[in-house]
């Protein structure tokens, strides 16, 4: 997780706006169960009357309230009202905490003066006060009479009432009803002196529901854009960070030497530069979208059920605590086998390109049926990985569904209770339970993102793996400045001994010799001598573990790689062509003209086949070149080499699949190509090395030969062998061959 995190952090200023939109997503989505609360209990229950301090009051109901309070309280509520010309009070504006703090002050003398007046059931007894001053006919101060204001005040003078009884009295009647229900019956207080005021109920109910339903609808259009920007914005960040991260590891990859390619197998860099970077680029979605918003929403909805009080803040802790249990478990069953996915991705990734690959060899030895059995093992394999880890995963909705439900019994239980002890309302208690579930559907999200998210690090470490791995083969910090004539393309091995990584013998060892510009190298040996390896070593596909390679004098070490290999014309054992045209290929270097091109061709002896296609130059080449012969293929790369005009070419057993004639032909138009290029050739047929003007024979990755080819059979055991191999006894008596032509052949080059 931490590499996907590391990933994420080059788009900071997009992920910073995605978390101020779900910042306010939250804020919208957390209003709205509040909005439902108080259209319940304020716009339904209370007729919209939404504070116990009201708008609006007549003047012996300011007395009465005065008469309830302290003397400090009956000040604070003096200046909190202004008298108004029709002689009622009017509420000044004040800011949310202060009226807060009115609200509270007043609770408890509007409930009593309810209590008193509208409930007989809570009279003087229930309340402490003395026997007559409850039930007493007329005594209705909110109606207008006054006689109940005007009988408490007179025994307050008179001292036969005190204020701390009365103010006993509220508490013991708010005790007895619950504090819910006695801040109801304060706001049916309120509202009994509006109706006295002779205000329409009816449309100030309206009034109420119409602004708080507005807000809801304010707050779910915000909530809407929010999410649609959150939505495009993340789409955007995944988007570029799989753009980003193919890059990085195309260009990684592109720089590896021949040893990392080893270290790592195609089929893993494909995997790993395709379906890993596809897995990091959900998650991030993923992760922006849901997995962030998730704590925002789960941490406001705890704080906003901690403001709801209603004594079930518990519930909170048994459901995350479930949760939290559940995801572990399964976590801990599961991680293992998502580590282990990818790596059978990667090994049914290796078997099918092998066996796509290879489809002619396998249908030649009439295999099919092991290869069947072998891919059938392979993704058998990641089948049975994949339905353990999907058979745990599934276990995981049913039981957060399970949890999910018996917290709401749980909450519906108890909040039943609170209502009927007075000590909660309906809409808190709808309220509280759309917080909570908010809470456990922001757990439930993040677990079932959770199982995304042990792939995607998986995943992540492997990408991480392939950018930290360090090459072996690198450019100076100062490549060597070019010879003051410029560069010639003089060779030279020095000493020169190698080893593969991780093995214990050289391949080649202590090789030494010189390629000089227009004369031709050739190196010949039996299979297994090192002679491709050699070849390998002067564009640095591998750096040498011992001596030095020079290019003109200096160290290829000291060298810029672009720079080495811009004067390398390399032709592979294999010929390898790209899809798109036989142009593109030929113009492969870049900066090739067509005459260049075709000029190319004709030397490499390719023409005459290009000219007979439909499309000439613009024929298709499929992928690999797997539409032309093994010889057209050949000699294509040939001229893609040619075409180059490099300073050095190398021809790594390039001829191999062209006929005794077109070998012939093809070296002689070379050689009058090359003359100002050192040709090094690696070749198993001494026919195409006869004329070299240097030849090396390599045994078991040591030079045991150099010289003329008349030379080596005069002085070289090894090649002397060769020769016999490939030469009938006749053409090894004509002079040491070349002398004469054998019959029914043509002519060599230079014969």
């Amino acid at each position: 997780m931490g590499k996907i995190f590391k990933y994420l952090s080059r788009y900071k200023p997009a992920i910073a706006a995605v978390i101020l939109l779900l910042v306010l997503q939250a804020y919208c989505d957390l209003s709205l169960p509040q909005y439902m609360s108080d259209i319940v209990d304020i716009g339904i229950q209370q007729g919209g009357i939404a504070h116990v301090s009201p708008d609006e009051m007549r003047g012996e109901t300011l007395a009465w309230l005065s008469a309830f309070l302290s003397e400090e309280d009956a000040r604070a509520l003096q200046d909190a009202y202004a008298l108004k010309e029709d002689g009622n009070y009017k509420r000044k504006h004040m800011t949310p905490d202060a009226l807060g703090e009115l609200d509270e002050m007043l609770e408890l003398p509007f409930m009593l003066l309810y209590s008193i007046n509208g409930d007989s059931s809570m009279g003087a007894h229930a309340a402490g006060l003395p026997a007559g001053s409850s039930q007493r006919e007329g005594m209705q101060p909110i109606e207008g009479s006054g006689k109940g204001i005007e009988e408490i005040q007179a025994m307050l003078d008179s001292g036969q009432l005190r204020k701390g009884q009365l103010q006993a009295a509220g508490e013991a009647i708010r005790q007895q009803i619950g504090s819910a229900l006695a801040s109801q019956r304060a706001r049916l207080a309120v509202r009994a002196e509006y109706e006295a005021m002779g205000w329409d109920l009816e449309a100030y109910q309206n009034r109420y529901m119409l602004r708080t339903g507005g807000k809801m609808v304010g707050m779910a259009i915000a909530m809407m854009a929010a999410s649609i920007l959150v939505g495009l914005l993340s789409a955007r960040v995944s988007a570029k960070l799989g753009l980003d991260l193919r890059g990085r590891v195309f260009r990684k990859v592109v720089g590896f030497s021949q040893g990392e390619m080893e270290h790592f197998s195609t089929a893993s860099l494909i995997t790993r530069s395709t379906n890993d970077i596809q897995q990091i680029q959900m998650v991030s979605v993923m992760l922006l979208r849901m997995v962030v918003y998730a704590p925002i929403i789960g941490f406001g909805g705890v704080a906003k059920v901690m403001n709801t009080k209603t004594g079930m803040g518990w519930i909170i802790g048994v459901a995350v605590g479930s949760i939290i249990l559940l995801v572990g478990g399964l976590m801990s069953v599961t991680m293992p086998k998502f580590k282990k996915m990818q790596a059978l991705v990667d090994r049914l990734n290796l078997v099918s390109r092998e066996i796509l690959t290879g489809v002619p060899v396998i249908r030649a030895f009439s295999r099919e049926g092991y290869e069947e059995k072998r891919f059938a093992a392979a993704s058998q394999e990641l089948m049975k990985t994949q339905l353990f880890t999907n058979r745990v995963m599934s276990m995981m909705m049913p039981a957060m569904m399970l949890i999910m439900n018996c917290i709401t019994v749980l909450i519906v239980w108890f909040g039943a209770k609170g209502v009927d002890l007075g000590n909660l309302q309906v809409g808190d208690m709808m309220a509280f339970i759309t917080y909570t579930m908010q809470i456990v559907m922001a757990f439930l999200v993040i677990t079932m993102v959770s199982v995304m998210l042990p792939r995607a690090g998986v995943a992540a470490s492997r990408i991480d793996e392939v950018l930290r791995m360090e090459g072996t083969v690198l450019d100076p910090e100062e490549p060597a400045p070019a010879p003051a004539q410029g560069w010639k393309g003089r060779v030279a091995f020095e000493d020169v001994s190698f080893s593969y990584p991780g093995a214990k013998e050289h391949a080649i060892s202590h090789i030494s010799f010189t390629a000089e510009p227009g004369k031709t190298t050739a190196i010949i040996g039996g299979t297994g001598c090192g002679k491709t390896t050699l070849i390998h070593l002067i564009p640095r596909f591998y750096d040498v573990t011992e001596g030095r390679i020079t290019m003109d004098g200096v160290d290829i070490r000291d060298m810029g790689q672009k720079e080495l290999r811009s004067m390398i014309g390399y032709v592979p054992q294999k010929g390898v062509l790209f899809s798109g045209t036989i142009a593109t290929n030929l113009q492969f270097a870049g900066g090739v003209s067509e005459d260049a091109m075709a000029e190319a061709a004709q030397v490499a002896q390719a023409e005459g086949f290009i000219l007979e296609k439909e499309g000439q130059y613009e024929s298709h080449i499929s992928q690999g070149g797997t539409n032309v012969s093994g010889g057209q293929k050949q000699r294509l790369s040939i001229a893609r080499a040619i075409a180059k005009k490099p300073k050095v070419f190398l021809f790594d057993d390039s001829f191999s699949a062209l006929d005794y004639k077109t070998d012939a032909a093809l070296r002689k138009a070379l050689a009058a190509k090359t003359k100002d290029a050192a040709v090094i050739i690696v070749a198993q047929r001494i026919s195409t090395i006869l004329h070299a003007d240097q030849i090396l024979v390599l045994e078991e990755g040591r030079l045991v030969g150099k010289g003329a080819h008349q030379e080596l059979m005069e002085t070289c055991e090894a090649y002397q062998e060769i020769a016999k191999s490939q030469l009938s006894e006749n053409e090894l008596s004509q002079g040491i061959l070349g002398k004469t032509v054998p019959e029914g052949k043509e002519a060599l080059p230079n014969e």
